[in-house]
């Protein structure tokens, strides 16, 4: 006759314990905050509100990566963010970008200028003539350097 009172004494614990856990502070509505050295590593850069794509930073124009030449002929393209730009010789802007190895992946890119900005649309993709081959998938940073119409002056240079 004993065991059935036993059985309530640790039954009333077990939904005690259970109480005590479910009464925290906070709901489960609550979002975590994140310090903002974490937060700064998570989303460095800021996004261009009209495309959501990074703002690339400025950045001097030493040699940067693997040099790529434009390739309107790439097969299976996709909208690539560049990373940073620098100014280049006469009215060009070199871009930076994480990609595949040359040999295998090529880069192309239109602008768009305005009094204040020059907007420029990378697109990566397969090379036509790796399009069958075995490529390593190794990332590679490259510029690619882009023609503008006029001087950059103090122009912007966003993702397009």
């Amino acid at each position: 006759m004993r065991l059935p009172w036993l059985m309530r004494v640790i039954a009333l614990a077990v939904l005690a314990c259970l109480a005590v856990a479910g009464c925290g502070s906070g709901s489960s509505t609550d979002e975590p905050t994140i310090p903002p050295e974490i937060a700064s590593a998570v989303d460095p850069s800021p996004t261009n509100p009209s495309s959501g794509m990074p703002i690339p930073s400025e950045v001097p124009g030493e040699d940067f990566g693997t040099v790529f030449e434009p390739r309107p002929d790439i097969v299976r393209a996709n909208p690539t963010p560049f990373e940073s730009w620098s100014r280049a010789d006469g009215n060009k802007v070199a871009i930076h970008f994480v990609t595949g190895t040359p040999e295998c992946y090529g880069a192309d890119a239109t602008v768009t200028e305005t009094d204040t900005t020059v907007t420029i649309s990378l697109r990566t993709g397969t090379l036509p003539e790796a399009a069958d081959k075995m490529c390593i998938l190794v990332a590679v940073f490259g510029t690619l350097e882009v023609q503008l119409q006029g001087p950059l002056g103090n122009r912007q240079v966003i993702n397009g």
